[in-house]
């Protein structure tokens, strides 16, 4: 049985990360440095499950809500929604693989389907059976590709401007290839660090993505990206993430899925919600005015009532239903009312105590 770690008490650094093939990966984040004020550090451990290292955060008490972050970024994205959360579910967000303090995987299981398998062990390790996920961006596809393949038994699938359908065109063409050669490269992580060294460089980045955060989300961002071995996770990640298998596997989907899109999204077009929602059957796809990529930093409290307001919904006892997964018989549609817009409101205030 692996070691549950708490935070304080772990070597300086978050687990070095193994080399992948063709690449220098350096400077490793150090938790001792680096997290000495990450937020919601109180609610840090790190955790081994099947071989790979974890920094994982807990907090609050009830039905276990899991937060998948996006491509790029780390438990730190939920810094002022979790707390929120918190106060009515067990919130658990882990780093990705490769991302912040988690390590990366192995060669050749920064895949979706390898990254999702990853998961489903760190939430056998845990003994954790979450009955909602909410994933951001990429982790919305993690999220799916886990409900999926690892026979997931929750209730409901929470999509925060999904990234779930894969580029059209040229750019559909280009972009595996040339991801897998950024990744591939010795030097691209330390340029793409050094580059991060600049301010002004990390608010153009968040910027483009039509969201305006706080300087301290800017920040956070930043001490990521200056970070080489961040970046190679990060370009790891996107070398092997093949979504038109996902695409394919769509309309076998059988959990309640709501899509919550950014009407100012400029990564993730708004329009892909309602096109990934007709291809799902039972999903449900809601435009957020004025919110860009990073709605869940730029305004927390809405998007906590939001999602408070589906999870409660979904995880009423009257509602429980079959579990989430694929399913043989495509007639069969276990969300129907599940998803009534009733965004229950979920009070402010400081984070709930976190289960030990």
């Amino acid at each position: 049985m692996a070691r549950h770690e708490p935070a304080a008490r772990t070597a300086t650094r978050a687990g070095a990360p193994r080399r992948a093939r063709g690449t220098a990966v350096s400077a490793p984040l150090v938790w001792a440095r680096d997290g000495r004020d990450w937020p919601l550090r109180e609610a840090s451990h790190f955790v081994k499950a099947a071989g790979q290292r974890w920094h994982v955060q807990r907090l609050g008490e009830g039905p276990t809500v899991l937060l998948l972050h996006g491509t790029g970024a780390s438990t730190h994205s939920w810094r002022k929604l979790a707390p929120l959360l918190a106060q009515r579910f067990e919130v658990l967000m882990p780093d990705l693989p490769g991302h912040g303090f988690s390590a990366p995987l192995p060669d050749g299981q920064c895949s979706l389907p390898g990254m999702a398998a990853a998961l489903s062990a760190l939430l056998a390790e845990l003994h954790v059976a979450p009955q909602a996920v909410l994933g951001h961006s990429a982790g919305a596809a993690l999220m799916l590709r886990l409900a999926l393949d690892q026979a997931w038994a929750g209730r409901v699938l929470i999509g925060l401007n999904a990234a779930l359908l894969p580029f059209e065109g040229l750019a559909g063409v280009a972009y595996a290839p040339m991801a897998r050669l950024l990744a591939r490269s010795r030097l691209v992580p330390h340029l793409a660090a050094w580059r991060a060294r600049d301010p002004r460089s990390v608010r153009r980045l968040i910027g483009s993505t039509g969201s305006q955060i706080d300087d301290e989300g800017v920040a956070l961002y930043a001490r990521l990206l200056r970070n080489p071995g961040h970046v190679a996770g990060v370009l790891a990640m996107m070398s092997n993430w093949n979504l038109q298998a996902l695409q394919h596997d769509l309309p076998a989907l059988r959990c309640p899925l709501r899509l919550l899109a950014g009407a100012a999204d400029t990564t993730v077009p708004p329009a892909q919600a309602e096109r990934v929602a007709r291809r799902v059957p039972g999903a449900r796809a809601q435009h957020l005015p004025g919110l860009g990529h990073l709605a869940h930093e730029e305004a927390p409290g809405p998007i906590a009532e939001l999602v408070a307001g589906v999870v409660a919904e979904a995880v009423r006892p009257a509602l429980a239903g079959a579990a989430c997964g694929a399913s043989a018989d495509p007639s069969v549609d276990p969300s129907a009312d599940r998803l009534a817009a009733n965004p229950a409101a979920g009070p402010a205030g400081r984070p709930a105590p976190r289960r030990r």
